[in-house]
């Protein structure tokens, strides 16, 4: 009682130091920061927030919250979009490895047989292994336990992510991480996932050839060698294991979402897959594998990749931007360190640009002739310096699978259309569409 009694005692004056120090900060800026609510020391506008409607709260408030950022950031986005290339994101050689995934794919999706199966899995599987092969430089085995181990626990995180649990760990991540709850878990699986990453880069340190890297892991190890007598390098072990989590990740949950949120969508608008079916035996034919290039004779299904892309609205909070020097924008002041959300969402369901933003609708994305047409708000990649370096794979994977899908399926529901609901199981810093059951009936 005592010992709890004098750690009040120290605290208490701490405590009223920062918060003194919060409202003087406050008061100070008063009339030059944007409009908004005030927030409270420490928690700033975070009881102000719906946590169950993230976006929409943050909408009304306008605040952001931390992710990293600076010269580290920017040194090993340079190197990984370097190295993305020299591995063959963008030519020929990573078309011919997602089409050849795309064929394990339809073998494994024929072998259920029209029985109605939850896509998640099959769908994660195929797109992990296009990233796998870049980053480890081999695939997995579709049954293969640790495989799928992995695969759950990002599905887990992204999930904990969108929760108003994650939302208040990632806010709050000093204070969360030393407290029980669910963002433990998190933890367990975010460490279980980065002890995987840390095992194959000792496997590669064993059987590292300087002059002859074999994967992303390879590269990053010959970068660390270069600059070992560096003391300021951003090429260490930490960075390597962090960015290799970021790559295997993103390009796992990413695409794999989006084209699990697409066969839903395509389900509730049969009129549409019809169309996308017509196109592809009209330009593509049932008797070759889609190539990336057909995609320009193939306006229709360009169109509907982009608004699902569009409606899906992954990450509607966008990545978070630190302004690194006080900032006047328009007549208000943004103070040095300030973190600022670009609020993707708010753009691809703005009705100055979409006629009927809250619809499914490919005719977004269509002229008065039916040829695909760009719009300037289709911003589901971001923008800027910190746009999606992986836009290029993205783009033909999302492609490249859908078509290769299609051309050999036609999908079934267990509700009729008009009972769908795609409305998103959550929204918080991620969308997560519902879950569903899908039968792959061969064409």
């Amino acid at each position: 009682m005592l010992a709890s009694g004098m750690l009040l005692v120290a605290v208490l004056p701490c405590l009223a130091v920062f918060v003194l120090m919060s409202v003087w900060r406050q008061r100070k800026l008063l009339g030059k920061l944007p409009p908004g609510p005030t927030p409270l020391p420490f928690l700033g506008n975070y009881l102000q927030l719906n946590k169950e409607q993230m976006y929409n709260s943050l909408m009304k408030v306008r605040q952001g919250v931390a992710f990293s950022n600076g010269e580290c950031a920017k040194q090993l986005r340079r190197f990984s979009i370097t190295t993305l290339r020299d591995f063959g994101v963008g030519k020929r050689g990573i078309e011919e490895r997602i089409q050849e995934e795309a064929g394990f794919l339809i073998q494994a999706l024929r072998d259920t047989c029209g029985t109605f199966i939850d896509p998640t899995f099959y769908l994660s599987r195929t797109v992990s292994n296009v990233i796998s092969s870049i980053v480890f430089g081999d695939r997995f085995d579709y049954e293969d336990k640790e495989f799928l181990s992995l695969l759950k626990m990002m599905q887990s995180s992204l999930k904990f992510t969108a929760t108003s649990t994650g939302q208040l760990f990632e806010m709050f991540y000093p204070i969360m991480k030393h407290l029980p709850g669910p963002q433990q878990q998190a933890f367990k699986e975010l460490k279980g996932l980065e002890d995987f990453i840390t095992k194959k880069v000792e496997q590669n340190q064993r059987t590292l050839d300087p002059n002859s890297p074999r994967d992303f892991i390879d590269s990053f190890l010959i970068c660390m060698l270069e600059e070992k007598e560096n003391p300021n390098t951003e090429f260490h072990m930490k960075n390597l294991v962090l960015t290799t989590l970021n790559l295997f990740f993103g390009g796992t949950e990413t695409i794999s979402t989006t084209l699990r949120y697409g066969f839903l969508l395509l389900m509730k608008h049969p009129d549409v897959g019809a169309k996308v079916h017509e196109e592809i035996d009209r330009v593509i034919g049932k008797n070759r594998q889609p190539k990336f290039e057909d995609r320009a004779n193939m306006p229709y299904t360009e169109a509907v990749i982009h608004e699902i892309q569009r409606f899906a609205d992954l990450s509607p909070l966008g990545l978070a931007h630190r302004v690194t020097k006080d900032t006047k924008f328009r007549e208000f002041l943004l103070p040095k360190g300030t973190e600022v959300f670009p609020m993707l969402g708010s753009v691809l369901k703005d009705p100055k640009f979409f006629s009927n933003p809250r619809d499914f609708n490919p005719r977004h994305f269509l002229d008065d002739n039916g040829q695909f047409k760009k719009n300037d708000a289709f911003v589901a990649f971001s923008l800027g310096k910190r746009y999606c370096f992986g836009e290029g794979l993205a783009r033909m994977e999302l492609f490249l699978f859908l078509t290769t899908i299609m051309q050999n399926f036609r999908f079934k529901s267990t509700q009729a259309a008009q009972d769908m609901d795609v409305s998103p199981e959550i929204v918080g810093f991620t969308t997560i569409p519902p879950t569903y059951t899908i039968s792959f009936q061969p064409r």
